[in-house]
């Protein structure tokens, strides 16, 4: 059946989903609750919750706070001055950007972790540092990626990702990609950690232009909660894509992080 799902920024979002995949496939309501999942895919329990909140926490070391995703360039050109302009510049980013695509290349690193099949998980992880459209976003990218697998790694523990990252060598692992095979490690519902990153990923771009806007962290807060409808519907439709299903047209985005390189004054590295 066809859904359309509106975004807070009141742009739609189509989506397909046919009647089998609606009884297996995990999905997020509107609010972001999670209202069904499969036993594959692991239970939402307290473990599950204490790992997600702690490796997507602003403290896990992956040095999240010193990306901008290029916002910075937004900021200093004008184009982001405000929290609404924020709003719709990171609804922008989840629906047709990064958002939507890390969502994706997230859901098949898990569902190749969780079948064993580090060969198709190597395509995965090859096509995620691919496409980061500029030096900066590769450098996002990869350098949260093995930080993510250097913290995962020597704490909590994740095979299949240390392995992919060796295998990569000396192309590093992509953030989403190491969520998504660690996730598979240990079990966790993917509906959840899907929508768990994109939500810290929000927060990240948030905190960002609250310093360097400025806005102040009530105004920060409410961009977080108003974007959560659409976090909750890019996660869902990103459950049902594949590989193929990549890309996006947030080219505002993506020529700002290429701008972002040669700014004159920085505070964050992409």
């Amino acid at each position: 059946m066809r859904q359309t799902i509106t975004m807070a920024t009141g742009t739609t979002m189509p989506t397909v989903m046919t009647a089998a995949a609606a009884t297996t496939i995990p999905m997020a309501t509107a609010t972001g609750t999670i209202t069904s999942m499969t036993e594959a895919e692991g239970r939402w329990d307290g473990a599950a919750l204490v790992r997600l909140m702690t490796w997507l926490s602003p403290a896990f070391p992956v040095g999240a706070f010193t990306y901008s995703h290029g916002l910075e360039w937004a900021i200093e050109e004008g184009t982001v001055t405000s929290a609404e302009a924020l709003r719709a510049w990171i609804a922008e980013v989840l629906a047709f950007g990064a958002g939507r695509s890390d969502a994706i290349l997230l859901s098949a690193a898990y569902d190749a972790s969780r079948a064993g099949e580090m060969d198709r998980l190597f395509e995965v992880a090859e096509l995620a540092h691919a496409l980061q459209p500029s030096r900066e976003r590769r450098l996002e990218a990869g350098a949260q990626g093995m930080a993510f697998a250097r913290a995962v790694g020597d704490t909590w523990g994740a095979p299949t990702l240390l392995s992919l990252a060796e295998r990569l060598k000396p192309v590093p692992v992509t953030y989403a990609v190491a969520v998504g095979a660690a996730a598979a490690d240990h079990g966790l519902p993917k509906a959840a950690t899907v929508e768990a990153f994109l939500t810290a990923f929000v927060a990240n771009l948030t905190s960002a232009a609250v310093r360097a806007v400025p806005l102040g962290q009530t105004d920060g807060q409410r961009v977080i909660r108003d974007l959560a409808p659409t976090v909750a519907a890019v996660a869902s439709q990103a459950l049902l894509a594949c590989l193929d299903d990549v890309g996006g047209c947030a080219l505002r985005a993506d020529v700002a992080s290429m701008l972002h390189e040669t700014q004159y004054t920085r505070l964050f590295r992409s």
